[in-house]
């Protein structure tokens, strides 16, 4: 993965954080200025790294679709050209504009990588769509697990504090 796309990523997650984040910081005026920054920069990284690992676990699911496997999977992997949409979706679907615009953004991104999934692996386009969709849901289920045991166990350790 070439820096660009590294850069680029961290961009989208960073905007996917702030839109998580910020919300939850304007509720307690009592986070310092720098436990935000830390939050934002953690968030940041966990969210690019799920949108680096969505076009691995998507091809990942098509290998298992397909009768004689690829035998390189380099053809499907973020480019400039390819993660450029879903940094301008994670720009203009900031999660605090609303979550249907950004997964209605996020989908038309999907769409996007379809085709070329579809060209690496000889799947038709719908199948890859299909790979696609299950993959994102999949990584953002997963995300939404660790983001709840992560609030439960903190919520936890504050009230043995608390007492």
């Amino acid at each position: 993965m070439s820096p660009v796309v590294i850069v680029l990523l961290l961009l989208a997650g960073l905007s996917e954080a702030a839109g998580r984040i910020l919300p939850l910081i304007a509720r307690r005026p009592s986070v310092s200025r720098s436990v935000a920054i830390r939050l934002l920069l953690i968030g940041a990284v966990v969210e690019g790294v799920v949108f680096a690992l969505w076009p691995v676990a998507a091809w990942t699911l098509a290998e298992l679709l397909v009768s004689s496997p690829p035998s390189d999977g380099a053809a499907f992997v973020w480019t400039p050209g390819r993660v450029a949409p879903l940094l301008l979706a994670a720009v203009l679907a900031f999660p605090l504009l609303g979550p249907l615009l950004h997964l209605l953004l996020v989908a038309g991104v999907g769409a996007g990588l379809a085709a070329p999934l579809a060209a690496a692996t000889g799947l038709g386009w719908w199948a890859a769509a299909g790979c696609l969709a299950v993959a994102g849901a999949g990584l953002a289920v997963a995300v939404e697990a660790v983001r709840r045991l992560v609030v439960r166990i903190s919520a936890t350790g504050t009230r043995e504090l608390l007492t």
